[in-house]
């Protein structure tokens, strides 16, 4: 199986010492990533911007690994933007305290005082990436978010709007429902529901947000991605913490994908698809979506060789951690 220019629209990194460990694995596979900006402090100027994407670049050791960089919501003034444009991807907005390292975000979804921003997003073509939770219950959050969407869509139908980590039934159909809406879809989304998690002893290394739902929210996903459906893109929210973060009381949220992602999602589709809808789903609808286009393509081969995942990686417990998977990304 080959695929070309694989893309994660949606990775953590964390930073140094943790991006050093984790950086190589993305780099390895995909041709590019959306990385976010929830660092500590979170990115939200140029200069602290540029300074992350070297650390990244140097740490990926992968001439054909692209950072798109990202900045962290906030209301900026219309200059700052437009000097910013060359250099950012997107804007990814997070409700103030929803997950990691998201304090300083948006506590208020009153749309005048958001305007000034988004309407200048809207004219330089910029991306607006939500994680979409609410402070409901929590197995609503995601669902209850779904207004606000629709408030944004309706009100800036040029923005181009990224539904983030997608884990519902009920925003599988509202992207269908407004041209700028888009979606990403993790890997692990594809394959837990919350019975993983929680339904026997506690999975501290599957505990993630959004979290894992239930099983009709879980098919819809699936049908969305197995299809190849346009509008939904694949991000692994890759999101590393050390054991010590997530074998523990308080555990963090967070999901380690970046080392199987390819071989796991090859499995999945062979057995659910087809390798057509594989390359839709991991890149050619990113690209049309993004306008994305690469001077130098990457083709990554996966053969069939089974090979168990490792327990951890520099202390870090990775998604399928001890399973044996078919398909390997060939060297």
């Amino acid at each position: 199986m080959k695929l070309t220019n694989p893309l994660d629209m949606h990775l953590h990194l964390r930073d140094t010492p943790m991006l050093e460990f984790v950086t190589p694995y993305s780099a390895k596979d995909f041709r590019a990533a959306v990385i976010m900006p929830n660092l500590i402090p979170p990115l939200c100027d140029l200069k602290s911007l540029k300074a992350y994407k070297e650390r990244i670049i140097k740490a990926s050791n992968d001439s054909l690994f692209t950072p798109l960089m990202t900045l962290f919501f906030q209301n900026y003034e219309a200059k700052f933007l437009e000097e910013a444009r060359s250099e950012i991807f997107g804007i990814k907005l997070y409700p103030a305290g929803i997950t990691t390292n998201s304090n300083n975000g948006v506590s208020s979804f009153d749309l005048e005082s958001l305007k000034p921003t988004l309407e200048v997003m809207s004219a330089l073509e910029i991306p607006l990436l939500i994680h979409g939770e609410t402070n409901d219950f929590v197995m609503d959050r995601e669902a209850n978010f779904a207004k606000i969407y629709e408030k944004f869509a309706k009100n800036f139908p040029q923005l181009k709007i990224v539904m983030e980590h997608i884990t519902t039934k009920t925003l599988c159909k509202l992207l269908k429902d407004y041209e700028n809406l888009y979606a990403t879809i993790t890997l692990h989304h594809l394959i837990l529901s919350l019975d993983d998690v929680i339904g026997g002893k506690m999975q501290p290394h599957l505990f993630c947000k959004p979290i894992a739902k239930t099983y009709e929210d879980r098919e819809a996903l699936c049908e969305l991605a197995f299809s190849g459906y346009e509008k939904a893109m694949f991000g692994s929210d890759s999101a590393p913490h050390p054991k010590s973060e997530k074998e523990c009381c308080g555990c963090a949220a967070g999901v380690f994908s970046s080392p199987v992602a390819l071989s796991v999602l090859a499995e999945l589709f062979e057995k659910n698809s087809n390798e057509a809808n594989l390359q839709k789903f991991i890149s050619n609808n990113a690209c049309a979506i993004h306008k994305l286009t690469f001077k130098e393509n990457k083709i990554i081969e996966l053969k069939k060789e089974e090979w168990e995942v490792e327990e951890s990686y520099h202390q870090i417990v990775p998604f399928m951690a001890g399973e044996k998977l078919k398909f390997r990304v060939s060297d």
